[in-house]
């Protein structure tokens, strides 16, 4: 904690938010709780911090014992959360659970990333209602820049991978959306059959892939919140 940048408050308030409340660092905790663990795995979870600022923010948090570094497989650097940090888990959601409850969500669908999209996509889908051969999702979204239009979910395995590049294995089912009414859904917000008829979804492919998808798809950890405004 910086001395002269600090509340100088002793109440455990003010301590405690001299060290979770600076910008981006309540979301890198987020993805530490979702169980990522490397540094690039963390940039996809919050894809506008620069790297310059990630590491920093995790300089912090080690230095405040919320996290520990250690060398993983191969020698590469994982981070981890201590009992200090796992002990934020109620917080955090709490947290999340409070923005589905109460801000409107005109104004959480005005905030659209279609990287953080996809990533917590990849790590929610429920593998169990797919086809145990591996299963290949492509998700076009028209209105997006030609480099952010398409991504593919392949699931192998009960193992799920996002590529942002065509992997080139026969796909399964093709979903074409836009951005704000696929996050709708994993918000939440809408569900797969009411975008469907509205126009505003198309399914190509394979029926029972396609029937099963409001199953597979998982949604938020914060989508099952009760919703105090529209």
């Amino acid at each position: 904690m910086d001395p002269h940048g600090g509340y100088g408050q002793f109440c455990p308030v003010s301590m405690a938010a001299e060290i979770l409340c600076s910008r981006w660092t309540v979301l890198v905790i987020r993805e530490l709780l979702a169980g990522t663990t490397r540094f690039n795995d963390l940039r996809r979870g919050v894809p506008r911090m620069s790297p310059a600022l990630l590491s920093k923010r995790l300089k912090e948090l080690e230095r405040a014992h919320i996290i520990e570094t250690v060398r993983g497989a191969g020698g590469a650097v994982e981070y981890h959360l201590s009992q200090a940090g796992r002990d934020l888990e109620p917080i955090v959601f709490g947290i999340g659970f409070w923005g589905q409850r109460w801000v409107e969500s005109q104004l959480s669908l005005r905030n659209l990333d279609p990287s953080l999209l996809m990533w917590d996509m990849r790590r929610h889908l429920n593998p169990e209602p797919l086809p145990k051969k591996r299963c290949t999702i492509q998700f076009l979204y028209p209105e997006l820049t030609q480099t952010k239009q398409n991504w593919w979910l392949v699931v192998e395995s009960n193992v799920v991978d996002l590529c942002g590049f065509d992997p080139g294995f026969e796909i399964d089912l093709l979903v074409t959306s836009s951005l704000r009414s696929m996050t709708s859904i994993w918000m939440g917000l809408s569900r797969v059959r009411r975008e469907i008829d509205e126009g505003r979804v198309s399914l190509d492919g394979d029926p029972a892939v396609a029937k099963a998808m409001q199953q597979w798809l998982g949604l938020s950890p914060f989508a099952s919140g009760s919703r105090a405004v529209a």
